[in-house]
Order: C-alpha cells, then structure tokens, then sequence
C-alpha cells in the first residue's frame, strides 16, 4: 500500500497543513491583540475572509483551545482566552521553576560555545526591538530562553518549557503593552549572561528570580489597570 492510499490520496495531510495555516493566522491575530480577550470568533467570517471552508476554522480553533490561546462555550462557540491575574501567576510560577533548574544545570557546563550563541540572540533581539513586529520580538525572547533550557541538556525540562509556549506567547505580549520601555525587554537578557559568565550559581538564581519576577509584575499590574 502507497502511502498516498493509506491517507486517502494525501487528502488528510493536505487539510492538516491546511488547519495549521489557519492556527498560525488566528496565533498571530490573538498576539497582536486583532482579537481582544473574550471577543467571539465567527467561524463564518474567519472562514469567508481566509476563503477557506468552516471545517479547517472549526479544526484551528480547537487546536488553539488546547494549546490555551482559545476557550470554547458550549452553543455559543469559540472565545480569545482572557488570563487573569491568578492564571498569569500560576504560568510564571511554573516558568520560574523550569528556568532556575535550568540556570543551575547549565552554569555547570556553560563554555564558550553556548557563550557566543546566546550572545548572538540577544543581539538579534536587540535589533528586533528596534525595527521589528511585536510577534516577531515574541518569538525571538522565546527562542532565547529555550536555547537556556535546551543547552541545560535535560530533555523533560525542554518539553514541558515546549508545552507552556503558546500561554508564555500571550504572557510576553501583555508584557509588551505594559512595560514602559519595551526595548529594556531584550537588553535585560545581557544580566543572565553575565550572571552565567561568572560561574556563580547563586547569582544565576537571583539573576532568573529578578528575570522572570519583573516581568511577571508588569503583566499582573497591566491586568490590574485594565479591569
């Protein structure tokens, strides 16, 4: 049997890649705030505007549902999730925990190698802050502290950072709509490495504490002002 037949002559595959295009464009739109928390989509509208049929919608919203950017309501259908201030919390509690493990592990192996790698993307970062979208600063603060959990080396500790990604992406985008200097966002990042520079584990602690801390501030009182 060719694989062509065994999927129905890639009719699936096809509407897989078909759904994820569609997740990826209701991504971006609930990143950069088209949709505002709690707003409705109309499956008939998004399927009009994409030109697509509503089954593709249908399949995207509920991959977005599980990946935490959507929440459904039974008969009334799908809603941009709305994190309040306990929910931000909970997810910045568990990124701390995954985060300082990692700084641990990887202040006893740091070398120059991964030195002049993370040394790379927050150059990168920095430029971006200057020239580029708010989703494209998004996605290069995420690849920078998964490049820290990844070279830490633990592989369970790379996949659960994997899994909390899409809530960090709403997460780090409240961030940028509080903070009164986005820039300072990714210039921050040279204290880690400094912080790892110095083969200190109790200053890589504090160093990640302070990180993650500040930023976790500034989404929880953005919440606070805008309820």
């Amino acid at each position: 049997m060719t694989p062509s037949s065994a999927f129905g002559s890639g009719a699936i595959i096809q509407q897989r890649n078909l759904v994820e295009q569609v997740a990826d464009y209701l991504t971006q739109a609930i990143i950069s705030q088209r949709y505002a928390p709690g707003e409705r989509l109309s499956e008939v509208q998004l399927a009009r505007d994409l030109g697509v049929s509503r089954a593709p919608v249908r399949e995207a919203a509920r991959l977005l549902e599980s990946r935490g950017l959507l929440v459904s309501q039974p008969r009334r259908g799908f809603f941009v999730r709305a994190l309040d201030a306990s929910e931000l919390i909970d997810v910045f509690d568990l990124r701390l925990c995954l985060e300082r493990h990692a700084m641990a592990r990887l202040v006893d192996n740091y070398d120059a190698q991964k030195e002049q790698a993370l040394r790379r993307q927050v150059e990168l970062m920095c430029e971006v802050a200057l020239h580029d979208s708010d989703s494209r600063k998004i996605e290069e603060d995420l690849v920078f502290h998964r490049m820290l959990i990844d070279f830490s080396g633990n592989r369970r500790l790379l996949k659960v950072f994997d899994d909390i990604t899409h809530e960090l992406r709403l997460c780090i985008a409240l961030i940028g709509k509080t903070h009164a200097e986005p820039d300072t966002i990714a210039t921050c990042h040279w204290q880690l490495l400094d912080a790892l520079a110095s083969g200190d584990p109790q200053r890589c602690r504090e160093a990640i504490d302070y990180h993650i801390g500040v930023a976790r501030d500034y989404v929880v009182q953005g919440i606070g002002e805008s309820s």
